[in-house]
């Protein structure tokens, strides 16, 4: 069993929403990555999406793509970020990490150069937004020998065979996008989100994540309703952009955002 799986299940048994932050890694500066990710498993979060920066991040709205700018302008590689990970793993064996990015990097190193660097370091997911499911079979087969569970996206507009394809391949649990559009973008209808959700199910036991879109401990707490987990990345990456190379004022800020959002979900679920 994955680290995912068993934080999804412990969160399960006690009746808990999963609270999962985005940041990408090397932004706004190198050394901040790890203790930024220290930081926010001491505020409350349940597992981390540590992205990895590219040149061309599609699926990301403004404020990502800048940040992936702001970590490739210090030459944040592929080898910096599994680097990463190894380094928080020296003092946290227990909190899950997927790696968010897309396809070319993780080729240019070789899959399965790519899968055993990732296990070895403690990388537990990944989710590759232009590597589709009907193509990741053999390198998904990598993935489930070393407990590194593939996460797929699903969308507003995904239809029932979609979902029933994201299902067999994924591992830990499916990432609902809970907008039209990229990352940072529109306003939540939670009522969409609610029937999305409940027509995945349909599909998957699997726990469902939802992401884009949720700014405050309020839209967290709706959107946790109907989610197992909520995912925020926007939101605090602004952060980073807001206070630059300000190390401990960034991590004080996601700190105390995070903290609200863990409370605002705890005290919902207690009700």
């Amino acid at each position: 069993m994955s680290r995912i799986e068993k934080r999804f299940e412990s969160l399960r048994n006690s009746g808990r929403k999963g609270l999962i932050p985005f940041i990408t890694a090397g932004d706004p500066v190198t050394d901040i990555t790890v203790p930024l990710m220290h930081a926010m498993v001491d505020a409350g979060a349940d597992l981390i999406e540590l992205g990895i920066p590219f040149s061309d991040p599609m699926a990301d709205g403004p404020v990502i793509q800048k940040a992936n700018q702001r970590a490739l302008s210090h030459g944040t590689s592929l080898h910096d970020v599994i680097e990463m990970v190894k380094q928080f793993r020296e003092k946290d064996e227990a909190t899950p990490v997927l790696f968010m990015g897309y396809l070319n990097p993780v080729e240019a190193m070789g899959y399965e150069e790519f899968a055993d660097a990732a296990q070895q370091a403690g990388v537990d997911g990944l989710l590759l937004v232009d590597l589709p499911p009907e193509e990741a079979s053999q390198f998904n087969e990598l993935l489930y020998q070393r407990d590194i569970d593939p996460v797929y996206l699903l969308a507003p507009t995904s239809t029932p065979q979609r979902m029933e394809i994201v299902s067999l391949e994924a591992r830990g649990f499916v990432y609902y996008v809970s907008i039209r559009g990229v990352t940072g973008s529109a306003a939540l209808d939670y009522d969409e989100v609610r029937q999305s959700v409940s027509e995945i199910r349909q599909h998957t036991s699997l726990p469902v994540g939802v992401g884009f879109g949720i700014n405050s401990p309020e839209s967290a707490v709706r959107i946790g309703e109907s989610a197992d987990a909520v995912v925020i990345g926007s939101a605090i990456v602004r952060m980073m952009e807001n206070y630059g190379g300000e190390k401990q004022i960034v991590i004080n800020a996601v700190s105390d955002f995070l903290r609200g959002v863990r409370e605002a979900l705890d005290t919902s679920s207690q009700a």
